[in-house]
């Protein structure tokens, strides 16, 4: 990797979870990537595909069953244990809370934080393999997607890249 004056120029960033705290991540580092003139592909896999699928993307969800660091009413609050992720509505409800607080911050929701990422010059990649298994179409996904690649043509165009799994 060119890493000329010690800085990186292209990172490449795999989104394998489809839960909200799954797919900002890679999301918050693609933008901040671009915004640093770094260059920015985001490749997603998995369940991490829902957050470009057109259907599902504007109602991704927190995890809250088995998740052991999901705290009440914040990071600092009392732990919620895990059984307590079951109950009906719990999900929708962490949701809630949490996307309150990141429209507080002015963090957009997915569609509008993927056209962004887009917009800024940052790739959106699919995984073929994925895609396959749970038998999409490109028509499937948000315009946004730039192309549905391979494992091996993931690893092609991040040749130099700074590979980031989130």
């Amino acid at each position: 990797m060119d890493n000329s004056n010690g800085k990186i120029k292209k990172v490449s960033i795999i989104v394998s979870r489809g839960s909200l705290e799954g797919i900002y991540p890679g999301l918050i580092m693609a933008n901040g990537a671009r915004m640093e003139g770094i260059e920015a592909n985001l490749f997603f896999t998995f369940f991490g595909l829902y957050g470009i699928l057109k259907r599902y993307m504007g109602s991704i969800r927190i995890s809250t069953v088995g998740n052991p660091a999901m705290r009440v009413p914040d990071a600092k609050g009392f732990p919620l244990p895990t059984f307590l992720g079951a109950i009906p509505g719990m999900s929708a409800f962490a949701t809630r809370m949490m996307n309150k607080e990141m429209a507080k911050l002015d963090i957009p929701p997915v569609p509008e934080f993927v056209e962004m990422i887009h917009d800024a010059g940052g790739k959106i990649y699919a995984c073929k393999a994925t895609v396959d298994m749970f038998h999409l179409t490109t028509q499937d996904f948000c315009p946004q997607m730039d192309r549905v690649l391979t494992v091996g043509e993931f690893y092609e165009l991040s040749a130099g890249a700074q590979i980031i799994f989130t």
